[in-house]
This record gives C-alpha cells, sequence and structure tokens, in this order.
C-alpha cells in the first residue's frame, strides 16, 4: 500500500520562492551552475536521484568533481546545509518529486503527488515540496509511473513550474509518461533522460549504461542519464568523470543540455 502522509504535516517557515527580486529572470536559469564550453565537444549530464536521505553516500555524490545535476528528496532532514554545500561545490540542484508509481510495493515516501486526492491536494503537495529548500532550476519525478501517465496530474506540475520559473526533468519511468509533452505544452522548458545507469547494483552494469551513454552523446551531440547514491555507482563515476574528459565528451549539468536541445531553452506553448 502506497505511503500516504497523515494531513497535519506540518510545514516549516516559507523560503524564497526560486526567482529573481524582479521576477524576471526564471528560477532555472539565475540558479543554473556553469557550464564549461561545450567547443562541438560532446555534452553529457549526469542527474543522481535520491539525494538528502543517506547522509554518507549524499555528502559522496557532493564531493564528485564534475558539474553534477543532484535530485534532492524534499522530505529529507538538514537540506539547507546539504543543498547549499552542494551548490558551492558547482553541482545543480533539483527537486525529487515524489509520485505515484504502479502497484503497492514501492513506496515514494510522504506528501507524494496522487490524483485519488483530487486536484488542490496534488497542488498543495507541489508546493509543499517547493518550500523545503532553495536554489534549484526544477524537479524531476521520483518514480511516478502511474502518476506521470495522468494528463491532469502532471498540468498541475507543469503550472507549477511555469509559475516558478522552473524546469522539468522526465525521469521516463514509464513509456507512456505525458509530463514532457504536458510541460512543453505549458511553455515550461522541459526534455528527459537518455539513460538509466544502475537499474541493477553491480559496477559492471555502470560501466555498461556509461558507455551507453557516450554512444547517446557522439550520435546526437548530448545525453542525460540518471543514476542514484550508491556506492557501486559512485566508485565507477569517480574513475569515469576523469577519463570521459580525456575521451573527448564534456560534462555539464541539465541546464547546459536543455539549452543545447532546445536553443534558447524556452519551450512555446501549443497552439490551439
Amino acid at each position: 500500500m502506497l505511503h500516504t502522509p497523515t494531513p497535519d504535516v506540518v510545514s516549516p517557515p516559507a523560503l524564497p520562492r526560486s526567482l529573481t527580486p524582479n521576477g524576471t529572470t526564471p528560477a532555472w536559469r539565475q540558479f543554473a551552475a556553469a557550464a564549461e564550453p561545450a567547443s562541438g565537444r560532446p555534452m553529457i549530464a549526469i542527474v543522481l536521484d535520491d539525494l538528502g536521505i543517506d547522509k554518507r553516500r549524499s555528502a559522496r555524490a557532493i564531493d564528485l568533481t564534475a558539474p553534477l545535476t543532484l535530485a534532492f528528496l524534499p522530505y529529507a532532514n538538514d537540506l539547507t546545509e546539504q543543498t547549499e554545500r552542494a551548490r558551492s561545490r558547482g553541482h545543480e540542484l533539483l527537486v525529487h518529486l515524489p509520485m505515484q508509481p504502479h502497484g503497492h510495493d514501492a513506496d515514494p515516501g510522504p506528501n507524494v503527488l496522487d490524483m485519488n486526492l483530487g486536484a488542490e491536494e496534488v497542488a498543495r503537495r507541489v508546493d509543499w515540496s517547493l518550500k523545503q529548500f532553495n536554489g534549484f532550476v526544477g524537479v524531476n519525478n521520483h518514480m511516478g509511473s502511474l502518476f506521470t501517465e495522468n494528463a491532469q496530474g502532471m498540468r498541475i506540475v507543469a503550472e507549477a513550474m511555469r509559475n516558478n520559473g522552473l524546469l522539468f526533468l522526465d525521469s521516463v519511468t514509464t513509456p507512456k509518461s505525458v509530463g514532457e509533452m504536458t510541460a512543453r505544452s505549458l511553455g515550461v522548458p522541459a526534455t528527459k533522460r537518455d539513460v538509466f545507469l544502475d537499474n541493477t547494483d553491480t559496477a559492471a552494469e555502470v560501466e555498461l549504461r556509461l558507455a551507453q551513454t557516450e554512444r547517446v552523446a557522439r550520435a546526437t551531440g548530448t545525453a542525460i542519464a540518471i543514476g542514484h547514491p550508491r556506492d557501486a555507482t559512485l566508485n565507477v563515476l569517480e574513475s569515469w568523470i576523469s577519463k570521459a574528459k580525456a575521451d573527448g565528451f564534456v560534462l555539464v549539468p541539465l541546464t547546459a543540455v536543455l539549452q543545447a536541445r532546445t536553443g534558447s531553452g524556452v519551450q512555446q506553448a501549443a497552439r490551439p
């Protein structure tokens, strides 16, 4: 059975929304991490999900030298300290938004987005998640194989992204996801991952999937790979980062790939 939080969850004091003081620069640009110019080289963005709960492994991820994109679960503890350290190390931040999966054997955690709760409650939970820390460029889905297939639910998420100047990364936990398409239809900068690095938690699997990521980047110019703060994944990445650079790839934050894929990075809303 899905974990559903009690309705009396106490929200912390609201943090400033991820907008500039004059409201003219969207958060996904304001908080974008510095990116090395590609200069014709294929670009790879490594996104690490599920940050914040396991502090030892989260710290290992933060200590990696490349400009990574780190997705923090909004219900983790000490998020301000962890995310500020991540930004100081040159990484880019996402909110890893819990969404309802298919089946009942996976628990996405508190404040999961579930359309059975109604649109108003889903919107409240999105807002709650966006207030847990600051300095992020957007969100991606944590689980969500069921929720991301729901156009009404993803429209609620996309409207929050649009209203807060954020981007959306579709983790593609289901081939039927409408997340990227829905976000784009509302003018939200959006893209999707290409490769999962560690569906099998072994070094051999991570090495195989990084090679796949490299092939995608060489073929298309960009690649987005999603992994998790697991020892095997972190061990492989520690050695792979320098090798990838030597092999002619440039490792960049997510926003650099988004801009390369979309030109200005701004998707136009679909015409009626």
